[in-house]
């Protein structure tokens, strides 16, 4: 995958988010840490939405679909403030479904790519790797 300069690489769990940017060109990736703040999960767990059963066994899923959510949240707002022109997403399978649903028209638009995979405890070095072979 080619990520051109200032793009905004988002690598997540239901958990855990990273943030990192591309400083260097299309040929030449370099990512490089970018501070993400707070992720607000406030009234976007899932509630009454996602009852206890065999496709959402327990308590904790609600709360990692929530913080999806709120990455989502975080992301869409990055977009609409004009901070990132082009955004990639790694994320954990479960977890990018539950992104996507929350997606704003204008990420979806400056969405370049997608990466159904947990990266979240890798090496920079395996998150460029997986973003190369993209």
């Amino acid at each position: 995958m080619l990520l051109p300069n200032g793009a905004l690489v988002a690598v997540a769990d239901g958990e855990k988010l990273n943030l990192f940017r591309n400083t260097g060109d299309e040929a030449n990736l370099a990512l490089k840490a970018v501070p993400v703040g707070e992720v607000d999960t406030d009234n976007k767990s899932g509630g009454a939405r996602h009852q206890s059963s065999s496709a959402n066994p327990d308590a904790s899923q609600g709360e990692e679909d929530g913080f999806a959510a709120g990455i989502a949240d975080l992301l869409n707002k990055r977009v609409l403030q004009n901070k990132a022109d082009a955004v990639v997403v790694i994320a954990a399978p479960r977890t990018l479904g539950e992104l996507r649903k929350n997606y704003h028209k204008q990420l979806q638009a400056a969405l370049i790519g997608e990466i159904a995979k947990d990266l979240t405890g890798h090496s920079l070095q395996d998150i460029e790797k997986a973003l190369q072979a993209a």
